[in-house]
């Protein structure tokens, strides 16, 4: 049975407030758990003593996201929405509720650091802890050493993540640690899933400038106004010809197909290029004859929907020409004199500057810059390719540089100052970014006045040219979610000789895969769930299935502690959704309308097939084929990716916060110590050093190539 369809039958139970405890466990067990107290959810065959101590040094990336609450957090004491006051030092709510659940105790060791972090502090005193965050690579490799508890010898004892497996062999996949030998099929760690199956990260933008700028009968007029830059950009798309393109109608009804004619206007880069720097109404208004006549009236005076619509289709060239119009029209915009087009959520923050390097693989069709797995993509011949290697990725960085160079890209990015979407929202000075939906549009409420048409708002992936075997002009979306890079293992030095902390472990485990343990790993307790008058839980229909509707207090909560932010509020406040399964049904209640109404026209599209994405599977092209979190790397082969340190988090490559990127700094500084040269040529230096020079971009892809034939070929015996 799907798990879906878990969930819809639990739900459909009923189940009566007055049935748990008031956080949610099953209360008054007593003694030798060998049950779940929830109807065998959390496995049957495991007995655990009862008050079993766990060490847990698990958490997600900050001392604020742990299990326990933090003085910063806690203060002299917080209530939360189920009425209890918690404070510093006490477990959240969804490991209390775990606790008593489980009939076992948490002793929380962690740390407070990001995944890679934690398990390096613990590496060399895994006996101090039974269960740790780390890496899929860290964890993958370290239990190849031994280090812990190998997951696949204990399934049968976990009938709920066994189930979860056999339904989702993609996922198996994603965490095999072994593929050969003695520990074939091993799995080192529980995974992690912000959602799986969908879209991630997505383009978002001031669409109320779009309309401001694009929509209407004659032409754009303004008082007051600045110029375009001189231009460095240069076309992408054709400049004649047509190019025929799937879009969903305007009514979200069903597809039709629309052409871009460059032969009846020509290229709108081409065309401005040509006329050089030029004032913002000249720039508006060329950008509207292009839409015009391009699309042979298509959009009518809503020119802005080529952008904005359901019926979307720009591409990176009309972006750049959008851009322009932007950053000369400041007046039209925010009533200044200066206005951001591009930026990142944090321009200081590598973690999130990394999201302009990413949408860059959007615009200009390369694959492996949103890879779950480093920079690496299935290609159509089956082998493992990696982005790093390629010039066309050093091309599409060139050309997001040549965009930074006409200021279309925001001036706190290229200079690291400490800026972030907020500020850009709540100041009128930013246009867009490639981010989360829910926690960005967020700002909707809290930055924007919607009472005056203010709107920031998730927009259509664009149209590129992406090689799947027959090159052709499309929308593609790398950024699916699919099982995270960070997870929890079992430290078999920590439960070495002591079968209750092993079993409570592998209970703990098996119960987040179980229906229950999925809400509350999303949701938290039942006490933050809505219930009706006579107790029962209230639900509502996501993706198929019925999920929990949240209280109207934790409602309240999320938006007073966190402004509406829901990762932030769940993370900090109720302990969920630091790994195992999370639902995306809490996150959606509680995204803002506007939220729902961009993320509503992308849905349509890929339900509707005009938005193609990786799957969770392997693809009969295999191009399509979604690259597993973790391959079962050898330990000869891990310690050989080892040494590539330049290919490393911590070499060139890295996107944690305070790491160095490579693909980062190209696109703000351009290609340094190579003045002069054209930027093609400039590519081509740059992915053969990567590959064949001293970085040993070529050694590495043999290695992951080695493992990820291994893995096909035991994927092909389950």
């Amino acid at each position: 049975m799907k798990m879906s369809k878990f969930v819809s039958m639990v739900l459909s139970l009923s189940l009566a407030a007055s049935a748990m405890s008031a956080c949610g466990g099953s209360g008054g067990q007593t003694g030798t758990n060998s049950g779940s107290g929830k109807g065998g959810a959390a496995g049957s065959e495991l007995p655990v003593a009862s008050g079993t101590v766990l060490r847990m040094a698990c958490g997600y990336n900050s001392d604020k996201t742990g299990m326990s609450f933090t003085a910063e957090l806690a203060g002299e004491g917080i209530t939360l929405a189920d009425g209890k006051t918690y404070n510093s030092g006490d477990l959240k709510p969804t490991w209390q509720t775990v606790e008593e659940t489980l009939d076992i105790k948490i002793e929380d060791k962690y740390q407070g650091n990001g995944a890679a972090d934690e398990y390096q502090y613990w590496d060399a005193q895994l006996e101090q802890v039974d269960m740790l965050s780390g890496t899929a690579t860290l964890l993958s490799e370290n239990g190849q050493q031994g280090k812990l508890i190998n997951l696949a010898d204990h399934l049968d004892e976990m009938p709920n993540f066994k189930a979860y497996l056999e339904e989702n062999p993609i996922v198996r996949l994603s965490i095999t640690g072994a593929a050969a030998g003695p520990n074939a099929g091993a799995i080192y760690f529980s995974p992690y899933f912000d959602g799986v199956n969908d879209i991630e990260r997505m383009p978002l933008m001031r669409t109320d400038w779009v309309e401001k700028l694009l929509n209407g009968e004659g032409e754009f007029t303004a008082d007051k106004c600045g110029k375009t830059a001189a231009p460095v950009y240069t076309p992408y798309m054709p400049t004649s010809g047509k190019v025929d393109i799937d879009v969903v109608k305007a009514d979200g009804s069903a597809v039709e197909t629309i052409s871009k004619n460059y032969d009846a206007y020509g290229n709108i880069i081409d065309k401005m290029n040509a006329a050089g720097e030029m004032d913002g109404v000249a720039a508006v208004n060329m950008l509207r004859e292009y839409i015009d006549k391009t699309y042979e009236g298509y959009y009518g005076e809503n020119r802005a929907d080529l952008f904005i619509g359901q019926n979307a289709a720009w591409d990176a060239d009309e972006l750049v020409a959008l851009l322009r119009c932007v950053v000369s029209n400041p007046q039209t915009l925010n009533g200044t004199d200066s206005v951001q087009g591009l930026f990142s959520r944090e321009d200081i923050n590598n973690q999130r500057r990394v999201d302009l390097s990413r949408f860059a693989g959007s615009l200009f069709g390369v694959r492996g810059m949103e890879s779950r797995l480093d920079y690496l993509y299935v290609g159509t011949d089956g082998e493992l390719h990696d982005s790093r290697n390629e010039p066309e990725t050093y091309e599409a960085l060139s050309k997001m540089h040549d965009m930074a160079e006409e200021g279309l890209i925001s001036q706190a990015f290229i200079n690291q100052e400490d800026v972030n979407s907020e500020k850009y929202l709540t100041d009128d000075n930013g246009f867009m970014h490639y981010d989360y939906n829910q926690t960005q549009t967020a700002y909707n409420a809290t930055a924007l006045d919607n009472a005056a048409g203010e709107k920031y708002m998730a927009v259509m992936v664009p149209v590129a040219r992406w090689d799947d075997g027959s090159e052709k002009y499309m929308r593609f979306t790398e950024s699916w979610r699919s099982v995270k890079v960070d997870g929890w293992g079992i430290s078999a030095a920590g439960v070495e000789g002591d079968a209750n902390k092993l079993n409570a472990c592998l209970k703990l485990i098996d119960y987040a895969y179980s229906p229950e343990g999925q809400i509350l790993m999303s949701y938290g307790p039942d006490a933050f769930i809505k219930h009706d008058s006579s107790g029962n839980i209230e639900t509502f229909s996501f993706n198929g299935s019925d999920w929990p509707v949240i209280s109207d207090e934790s409602y309240e909560d999320l938006w007073e502690l966190e402004n509406g932010n829901y990762t932030n509020y769940a993370r900090y406040y109720i302990g969920s959704t630091l790994s195992f399964v999370k639902s995306q049904a809490f996150e959606y209640q509680c995204t803002h309308e506007v939220g729902k109404e961009g993320a509503g026209h992308i849905s349509s599209a890929i339900s509707l097939g005009t938005i193609k994405h990786p799957e969770l599977a392997l693809a009969e092209n295999s191009w399509y084929t979604s690259v597993p979190t973790v391959l079962p790397q050898e330990v000869a082969e891990s310690n050989a990716i080892n040494e590539l340190t330049a290919l490393s988090a911590t070499g060139q490559f890295g996107q944690a916060k305070e790491q160095v990127n490579l693909f980062v700094d190209i696109i703000a500084k351009g290609f340094t110590g190579e003045a002069g040269s054209d930027a093609a040529s400039t590519a081509d230096k740059v992915s053969k050093a990567v590959s064949d020079g001293g970085w040993g971009g070529s050694t590495y892809l043999t290695r992951r190539n080695e493992a990820w034939h291994r893995l096909i070929e035991f994927y092909n015996t389950l």
